[in-house]
């Protein structure tokens, strides 16, 4: 790295790791996200779970001291800020406590920006319109109220700008009833408020796909594992024989994928005409979350996501300007999905270790 380096690696961070009401309500008393992580088992011979903290240990996003620990590994390995998920439903915030303690104190002193997750909250954790606990509703009155809101963050010193504007992600914009509208209120709330322009990405997730040229918005965020090409389940054949003999006799109701596979099928997208800042993921497994029912790939290693990330790397500085060179990583802490930079019992820092390696051309 050095000071004329555009590049930067954004991390996806997830808020989940204190309690709430709401979760106490619906989940039980002291929910956190630990408690699905906790829960995670090894399905067949072989199969990484659980997934267990190490440097860190089972922390509270409450402690400020636990915030400044996660910015300080962050930054020692190359990682350039944090987009924090954003939970916003109708003037409701939940989980917001971290993100706006972060605001208040000044600490860390470390990058950050705002993706807004705007799924539904369910009880299977999917985002869907089943067994809905909390609900979305869009409305052009909750639009101005919600990016008035956010303007204490994108005035923060430490908020990411691309080209000076403060970059604000949304997860799912194909649930937008009119994206373009949106995004232009948006823009004009924030002009009235002398923010000046701001950056909207929208990411590409799960659900219907719309462009930053549908959208009204300024470029799209790959997001990993990519839906879309995830590839043939290997849960067929031999292997599942086997795993019937040595693991769990539901092993069909897994959805199990060959990283190898993922990793290869986004390196071989075309890539879009309009603007996109690229994703990858160092490993991806829900069982913690959805037990029997889990989505996951088998075979990553720190020098799979390594060579990953450094083809992304590459890719990202020949395409893009010195100030809009972004990639993010899903995920700094999505321990319950088994995708994290995070330490763990298992790798301890060598993912981590092995992003520092492609940041600096290893």
């Amino acid at each position: 790295m050095t000071a004329h380096d555009g590049l930067k690696l954004i991390a996806f961070y997830l808020p989940q790791f204190h309690p709430i009401p709401e979760n106490d309500a619906w989940w039980g008393k002291g929910f956190t996200e630990w408690r699905n992580v906790a829960k995670g088992r090894p399905l067949f011979r072989g199969h990484y779970q659980p997934h267990l903290p190490a440097d860190l240990g089972f922390y509270d996003l409450r402690l400020e001291d636990t915030r400044i620990a996660q910015a300080e590994l962050a930054r020692a390995h190359g990682i350039n800020g944090f987009c924090y998920y954003h939970y916003w439903f109708n003037g409701r915030e939940l989980l917001e406590r971290p993100f706006n303690e972060v605001l208040r104190s000044r600490q860390p002193d470390f990058p950050i920006c705002l993706c807004w997750a705007n799924e539904n909250w369910t009880r299977r954790w999917d985002g869907l319109d089943h067994d809905v606990l909390l609900g979305q509703n869009y409305s052009r009155e909750d639009d101005r109220a919600h990016i008035r809101s956010l303007f204490p963050a994108f005035e923060d010193s430490r908020y990411l700008r691309i080209d000076g504007k403060p970059l604000f992600l949304v997860y799912r914009v194909g649930l937008f009833p009119e994206p373009r509208a949106t995004a232009e209120l948006w823009r004009e709330e924030a002009s009235k408020a002398g923010i000046g322009e701001i950056f909207l990405a929208s990411v590409e997730s799960i659900g219907v796909r719309k462009t930053p040229m549908d959208t009204g918005f300024d470029a799209a965020v790959e997001f990993a594992p990519d839906w879309f090409v995830k590839g043939d389940p290997i849960n067929q054949g031999l292997f599942p024989r086997l795993v019937r003999k040595f693991g769990h006799k539901d092993f069909r109701r897994y959805n199990v994928y060959s990283y190898d596979s993922l990793v290869e099928n986004m390196l071989a997208k075309p890539l879009p005409g309009y603007k996109q800042f690229r994703g990858v993921a160092p490993s991806w497994d829900k069982t913690a979350r959805r037990q029997g029912q889990a989505d996951m790939w088998l075979g990553s290693t720190p020098e799979k996501y390594q060579a990953w990330l450094s083809h992304v790397i590459e890719q990202t500085r020949t395409r893009l300007p010195s100030g809009e060179q972004f990639v993010f990583i899903n995920a700094w802490n999505e321990w319950a999905e088994g995708c994290h930079l995070e330490p763990d019992q298992k790798y301890g820092r060598a993912y981590l270790e092995a992003t520092l390696r492609a940041r600096l051309g290893g």
